[in-house]
């Protein structure tokens, strides 16, 4: 396996220890362990919504608890705002006070850790990787800021870290490392670029193979998978992989593939890498794709697997990948399915009354 690169050389000397990751792939975690998580994004309070989820797929509402922050109040047009990391810690953006939180998951329920500055204005994605932590920031002219997070699950600013994105307008989407963590990655709607920070702090970049790059999901062998909206126009949405290397280089592997569906925008992928999803927005359903794991080449398996509420934006796989689950503000609901090993979805649960401003989801 190849050892993660130090981070732009100030993180040297800030991730001063190492975290073991759990392998999260296809198993189970203890059933009292098992979660789903979205945020209200409340113009005047953000809240994180924890929500049981049974062996069998449904949920059941659990707590709610306040994130130090506020958002929008309104759709975020990202990927991303909302993550878990494989040990146990909560990631999310404040987009309307400048701020993230963490949450420290603990079996008497989530704690809030930290609070912080989001090194920009208006945090709309986050990701982590061993610890490292980058947030992308879409307001003003943009940029990505770099984290460590603590064993407890506190956030501290990187000092220096700070990288701009390719153009002061470039419309941001999401960020999230990629190659085994060698590699930070953002997509930018505005300038049809896909764009990677290499560990010294270079940036490389590719015009998308279709316009409007959107969310992605991180496969194996640095490959990703990118959902391009084509400016959201009926039927003209694809999916395209691309591969980086260590050296941020990007390269086209498959695509665009049409699936005649609009305004592609959210990607998610079975935890062995073999199914990928896309929610279709202005459609208002969800696209399937079969995957190859290891090269990145994939084909369309049904261009409507399954319908959903209103607007369908953000998505996420249970650990075990038996569960698909989709936040649809648009009707105020979370869609839930059942992974059907071809691929298919079968609905087993619509849970109503989710705030319409709501951004982000997670499961476990």
């Amino acid at each position: 396996m190849k050892q993660t690169k130090t981070w732009m050389a100030v993180i040297v000397s800030v991730l001063t220890f190492s975290a073991c990751e759990k392998d999260r792939g296809e198993k189970e975690n203890d059933n009292d362990n098992n979660h789903v998580y979205t945020m209200s994004n409340g113009g005047k309070a953000n809240y994180l919504i924890d929500y049981r989820r049974a062996e069998n797929g449904t949920l059941t509402y659990d707590s709610s608890y306040l994130t130090g922050g506020f958002g929008t109040g309104g759709g975020l047009g990202s990927q991303g705002a909302l993550i878990e990391t494989n040990d146990g810690v909560i990631l999310l953006v404040n987009a309307g006070s400048n701020s993230i939180s963490s949450f420290k998951v603990t079996h008497k329920g989530l704690i809030l850790q930290s609070t912080v500055n989001s090194g920009g204005e208006k945090p709309i994605s986050i990701a982590e990787h061993n610890h490292l932590v980058f947030v992308l920031n879409a307001g003003g002219n943009g940029n990505i800021t770099g984290f460590s997070l603590s064993n407890n699950g506190k956030l501290n600013a990187i000092t220096n870290s700070t990288r701009p994105l390719s153009s002061n307008s470039s419309g941001p989407a999401q960020v999230s490392f990629a190659d085994e963590g060698n590699v930070v990655v953002v997509t930018e709607k505005a300038t049809n670029k896909i764009i990677s920070y290499t560990a010294n702090g270079t940036m490389h970049s590719l015009v998308s193979a279709h316009p409007t790059p959107f969310g992605f999901a991180v496969g194996h062998n640095g490959n990703i998978f990118v959902s391009e909206a084509a400016g959201g126009a009926a039927g003209a949405s694809t999916l395209s992989s691309y591969h980086i290397d260590d050296n941020g280089n990007i390269s086209l592997i498959s695509g665009p593939l049409a699936t005649n569906q609009s305004a592609a925008c959210w990607v998610v992928l079975t935890g062995n890498g073999k199914l990928a999803f896309s929610t279709n927005t202005a459609s208002n359903n969800i696209s399937s794709f079969n995957v190859n794991s290891n090269t990145g080449i994939f084909s369309l398996n049904n261009a409507v697997a399954a319908g959903t509420g209103k607007g369908p934006i953000d998505a996420a796989v249970s650990n075990n990948s038996k569960f698909l689950y989709v936040l649809s503000p648009g009707t105020n609901n979370i869609n839930c399915f059942k992974v059907e090993q071809n691929g298919n979805l079968t609905g087993i649960q619509i849970i109503n009354e989710i705030a319409g401003s709501a951004v982000g989801l997670a499961a476990n």
